[in-house]
């Protein structure tokens, strides 16, 4: 199968509703690829997705319709090579026309040239024409309303926001150090000649994510986990033999962490609310060698019900996920403002019932791995003034991390940061009497 057909499969599924990382991992696990390929179709898949607002645009002012989803896949993946890759043109427009004849007929082929040379001849006008007039959000591939609500939250920033969204991300993963090095595993990507594109304490971001199929990965030895939550980890600190909870822990990476911090002594208590999820922790904690967590189905903003009070306490509460935009940019199609307000709401009332069952001195953090204001900071203003027993704990972040702390102490890595996710997180402490 030609490699574009591979990716218009992919594609296609997105569209269909499925996750891009899901739709990606299982396309690569079921075949065999060499690193060209993988890394061609990676950049492809993902481009074209990031970008597909302005690729539409593009090819919606140049069509009438196209009924046919493997056409406009096709388009699309054309249209982003012309303008985003160092790819020969009239190469790009030969190969498209070549695979629809093939597919189709002569008379669609001629169809799908004449659309992708017109784009070729006024793509840069195109380009500085939306510039001008302001049309960040098809420039940069936004909904409406989200360019309008980063515009509201971030001002004059807002530009470097949208684009920062847009970065490829790359493969982060964390060394379990109750079972491994990073001495052991800097070795095993020297040998593999992998490089560190960048680390942050444990945490590796590489060029490469085949350390997904090697032996450490399914032995336990290192997990899937970005810098950003592994310091919402670090910055709780929880500590050998406390009691800790995790209020919504699934699939549970947070969860060894806290385990690994407490080098597994003490007691860890991870909730969900779905049954199979509760699985998703249990399995993790098993391949990590983790035996001091008890995951417990249970609705977080029903807390105060199951009677015990801890030490330290993770609300890393369900968000709209817009930190994480980078690796998955099809998010940004399916939801709308009123998501952002649901959730806000739902974070807060996890929130307030997690800190009453926190123990005086007891420390708490708060975060999300999203960029608004509703979810971010004005939880945490509403929660202060709500709450004056406790107070904001300041807290240290590396200085290889981009981001801002806000008027309360809470930090967001966001648009300085070239490649963690952005994260929220803002640590508070239960005054004692």
């Amino acid at each position: 199968m030609n490699i574009k057909q591979r990716v218009i499969s992919l594609i296609t599924e997105v569209d269909n509703g499925k996750y891009s990382n899901i739709a990606l991992n299982e396309y690569f696990k079921n075949n065999r690829l060499d690193k060209k390929e993988r890394g061609f179709i990676t950049e492809v898949f993902y481009g074209v997705i990031r970008n597909k607002i302005f690729i539409d645009e593009m090819i919606n002012k140049r069509t009438k319709e196209i009924k046919k989803d493997w056409l406009r896949n096709l388009l699309r993946i054309s249209i982003y090579q012309m303008t985003f890759m160092k790819s020969d043109e009239r190469g790009v427009v030969w190969e498209a026309t070549e695979l629809t004849k093939k597919k189709f007929s002569v008379p669609v082929s001629k169809f799908v040239n004449g659309v992708l040379r017109s784009y070729g001849r006024e793509k840069d006008e195109e380009i500085e024409k939306l510039k001008a007039e302001g049309k960040f959000d098809i420039l940069y591939s936004y909904p409406l309303w989200f360019f309008e609500k980063v515009k509201k939250d971030y001002n004059d920033k807002a530009e470097d926001v949208l684009k920062s969204l847009k970065k490829i991300p790359y493969m982060a993963v964390r060394v379990n150090k109750l079972s491994y090095s990073e001495e052991k595993f800097e070795k095993l990507l020297k040998k593999l000649d992998i490089k560190i594109v960048k680390k942050v304490d444990s945490v590796y971001y590489l060029d490469s994510g085949i350390v997904l199929y090697l032996d450490e990965f399914k032995e336990g030895k290192i997990i899937a986990q970005d810098g950003a939550s592994y310091l919402s980890v670090k910055v709780l600190n929880p500590k050998a033999n406390e009691v800790v909870l995790d209020t919504c822990a699934a699939p549970g990476s947070k969860t060894v962490l806290i385990a690994e911090f407490m080098e597994n002594q003490g007691e860890v208590m991870a909730l969900d609310i779905y049954p199979h999820k509760i699985k998703l922790i249990e399995e993790n904690c098993e391949k990590m060698g983790i035996d001091i967590v008890k995951a417990v189905k249970m609705d977080a903003r029903k807390l105060k019900e199951q009677g015990k009070k801890f030490d330290k306490i993770l609300v890393d509460a369900p968000c709209s996920g817009y930190g994480v935009i980078r690796k998955k940019p099809e998010i940004l199609y399916s939801k709308g403002i009123e998501n952002v307000d649901d959730l806000s709401k739902l974070q807060y009332e996890i929130l307030e019932s997690a800190s009453q069952i926190l123990k005086e001195n007891g420390e708490l953090v708060y975060s999300t791995c999203t960029i608004t204001y509703e979810e971010n900071t004005g939880n945490v203003k509403k929660f202060l003034e709500n709450n004056p027993q406790f107070e904001s704990v300041k807290f240290e972040i590396p200085e290889n991390v981009g981001g801002d702390f806000d008027e309360f102490g809470g930090f967001t890595i966001n648009y300085k940061e070239e490649i963690l996710d952005n994260f929220y997180m803002i640590k508070f402490r239960k005054k004692g009497e």
